[in-house]
């Protein structure tokens, strides 16, 4: 695929491709009076650019941090459980790493842990987490069974959802499970009734895929742009018919599933592995925006803080006898009151 060169003035100069493994510079002039373009081909090998580079589109994002707007996509920071196994109880959201919940409508249907099973993970990672089936169940209309990321408005007040101008995104995942077939999950905004549910195939049992979906941004309905929830992505783990609808499209309710997807939490011992989670602006998935361990920790403590040893408080009584006790917190949380959550 030769490379355009356009001129200001019009007429361009092409440049065919150099030889197998050979290399090629450019040397971009500094009044920035050259467009360059690739003519939607891709350019492969080693370039070399002197001078300014500018870049626009949907998908520079390989060239900066911070794009993932999913916080502990590589399933490394627990807080809570330190790797332990957790039996799901019924309606409360139970993490089985930080910023990933899950929910149920019966107890003790699933267990989830980080690195369950003891599988190697996909090339790169080094955590997953694991959802085990504790017993078969087949849910009921109104049952539900999922894994999900709540996610603050201040981290997607650039997306503008509920306008004419709302952005594209990209969900990508490495997924791994017993069973095979159609699996469902969806984005929902914080109020639970505006829903987008796709749907993703397992090819292979006991076997990592990779997985992107591409999602429209959504021009209705609210989604907040403050420390307040944003929205939700959500895996299905066998929920009833009262949460599937039509994928591929927006729609108003709360929904998260298919009919005829398959349900982990109807198989005994059945399986179900994720990591490598991102969700990005844009129409094209690129790899794993891997963020320091102790700034992927940080962006954790916001909703939720556990110390890692016995905390040595300062303390008083006030006139009334009350035992007043304080400490520093590591991070500023996303409220002042309670353990923060989204």
């Amino acid at each position: 695929m030769p490379l355009k060169i356009n001129s200001s003035g019009g007429g361009s100069v092409s440049i065919n491709a150099p030889v197998t493994g050979s290399n090629f510079s450019l040397t971009v002039p500094a009044n920035n009076a050259t467009l360059i373009t690739s003519d939607g081909g891709a350019i492969t090998g080693n370039v070399a650019i002197s001078g300014n580079l500018s870049v626009s589109g949907n998908n520079i994002n390989p060239f900066g941090g911070m794009r993932n707007r999913i916080i502990n996509g590589n399933m490394v920071i627990d807080q809570r459980n330190a790797g332990a196994s957790v039996t799901v109880p019924a309606a409360t959201g139970t993490y089985g790493v930080d910023r990933f919940a899950c929910w149920t409508a019966q107890a003790s249907k699933l267990t989830v842990q980080q690195n369950a099973g003891s599988v190697t993970p996909p090339a790169g990672f080094s955590k997953y987490l694991g959802f085990t089936t504790a017993s078969a169940y087949t849910a009921g209309a109104g049952d539900y069974y999922l894994t999900v990321q709540k996610i603050e408005g201040f981290n997607m007040s650039d997306l503008a959802w509920g306008t004419a101008s709302a952005k594209t995104v990209t969900v990508s995942f490495w997924v791994r499970s017993s069973l095979t077939g159609t699996f469902a999950g969806a984005i929902e905004n914080g109020s639970t009734n505006r829903s987008y549910v796709f749907t993703y195939s397992i090819s292979s049992s006991n076997t990592w895929e990779y997985k992107t979906i591409t999602i429209p941004g959504d021009t209705s309905g609210t989604w907040p742009t403050d420390n307040t929830e944003f929205g939700e992505l959500k895996w299905d783990l066998g929920a009833g018919s009262n949460y599937q609808t039509s994928s591929g499209a927006w729609t108003s309710g709360d929904y998260f599933t298919t009919s005829g997807t398959v349900k982990v939490v109807a198989n005994a011992a059945a399986t179900w592995y994720i990591t490598g989670v991102q969700l990005e602006v844009g129409t094209q998935a690129t790899p794993f925006d891997w963020r320091p361990y102790g700034q992927e920790l940080a962006l954790c403590q916001r909703y939720y803080w556990q110390p890692a040893s016995a905390l040595s408080p300062n303390g008083m009584t006030d006139s009334s006898g009350r035992i007043i006790v304080s400490f520093k917190l590591p991070v500023t949380m996303r409220t002042k009151i309670g353990r923060a959550h989204v």
